[in-house]
């Protein structure tokens, strides 16, 4: 209980105290200004709930089956890239959420590989960058299907406007000397994170093992985003192509717009997420949340869609729910957990989503997630954004 805490607030700021300054503010930056990483959050803020006094329910039901999959509650852990933050990194992410019944997304650019976190036995959606060419890809859809994928994730929101104007911290491609020594005054005021590492017998590797090619050393973080970057963009007719060639639940993650949400229906994706990369795509995208509801109301029926960005409580998910999301998906909220306390953090962030979620159905009076609906909302005038409408 000693490490136990009640919010991601407090999950952030433990987070805060244990990482070494540049390994913290790589989680936190957005981009260029940061507009968009703060409007998720304020977005949610504008937003408030309509509660009973009288006629709750005394059970109230949280399950749902996303991409083919029950889980126990409607948030999912969304792809995010090296995990410097904690030495067990995805594996630890991956046992908590099977600790707590929910789907694990794994970055292509993870620093554990497929195959060691699907060993863990957690059901994982693998995700993936349009990067290289059709072989390249193809063999990547591959490997993941002998893992044991239970789904694919591709992900389009990541642009290459990655400058901070408040800055960003250092990041290098590897951790040769020359480096380990310039970091090694800020890693020296943080010596329980360091300890972590050291008990491994290794220092934090920035490098990308599920983006490796037969006969081919492992690609840095830096070496595979520059092949994402040398890559041409996808057009839709590529999109098609690389959904053929998964026989199982694919997601397309970052949409914005109704239109593009009709096109990824249209090219027979299975679920779409609502998201502008945690706010490190295009600065001035308006929030997830604000998007919502014009794509659900014109998708909702022919794909599932899921929202990410800015959720950091669980009165966050049940407003995205009742926006018209089936789930939602987080990422530095479970990053600060693990952060703060391994596989247990990610575990205890999970649990603060499923508390606040059941503290919402019973204030709104709903018995299940499904139940929830727009009227439990309120939303202030001009609080949607609907992009790409005729």
């Amino acid at each position: 209980m000693a490490r136990w805490f009640e919010s991601v607030a407090v999950a952030q700021e433990r987070a805060r105290r244990r990482l070494p300054e540049s390994v913290y503010g790589a989680l936190l930056a957005g981009s260029e200004k940061g507009v968009s990483y703060q409007d998720n959050m304020s977005a949610f803020s504008e937003l408030g709930l309509a509660p009973h006094v009288a006629g709750a329910f005394a059970k109230r039901e949280q399950s749902t089956t996303v991409m083919g999959q029950e889980i126990s509650l409607p948030v999912l852990i969304s792809p995010t890239g090296v995990q410097a933050v904690h030495p067990a990194a995805e594996v630890a992410v991956a046992r908590a959420a099977i600790a707590r019944g929910t789907l694990m997304g794994l970055s292509s650019f993870a620093s554990k590989s497929m195959e060691d976190v699907i060993r863990t036995g957690a059901r994982t959606l693998v995700q993936m960058y349009w990067m290289g060419d059709r072989d390249y890809m193809s063999r990547f859809i591959a490997r993941a299907r002998a893992a044991g994928a239970v789904g694919l994730i591709v992900t389009l929101d990541w642009t290459f406007s990655h400058s901070r104007d408040w800055g960003s911290p250092h990041i290098p491609q590897t951790m040769s000397l020359r480096e380990m020594a310039r970091h090694a005054p800020e890693a020296l005021r943080r010596p329980r994170w360091l300890a972590s590492y050291l008990r491994t017998g290794r220092l934090p590797r920035l490098t990308t093992p599920n983006l490796k090619q037969p006969g081919q050393r492992t690609p840095t973080f830096f070496g595979a985003y520059g092949q994402w970057m040398g890559t041409p963009p996808p057009s839709w007719e590529d999109l098609a192509w690389l959904r053929n060639q998964w026989d199982g639940p694919f997601m397309l993650k970052g949409i914005c717009r109704v239109d593009d949400a009709v096109r990824a229906a249209d090219t027979g994706f299975s679920a779409i997420s609502v998201s502008n990369h945690g706010g490190n795509n295009l600065d001035t995208t308006p929030a997830s949340i604000r998007a919502l509801p014009a794509i659900a109301e014109a998708v909702g029926d022919r794909v599932e869609v899921l929202l990410d960005g800015g959720i950091r409580r669980g009165s966050d998910v049940a407003k995205a729910l009742a926006l018209g999301a089936r789930a939602v998906m987080i990422g530095r909220a479970y990053l600060w957990g693990l952060a703060a306390a391994g596989q247990a953090g990610v575990e205890n962030v999970l649990d603060i989503m499923r508390t606040g979620v059941d503290s919402t159905l019973l204030g709104v009076g709903r018995a299940s997630v499904h139940d929830l609906v727009r009227a439990d909302v309120l939303i202030p005038p001009g609080f949607e954004r609907r992009l790409g409408v005729d």
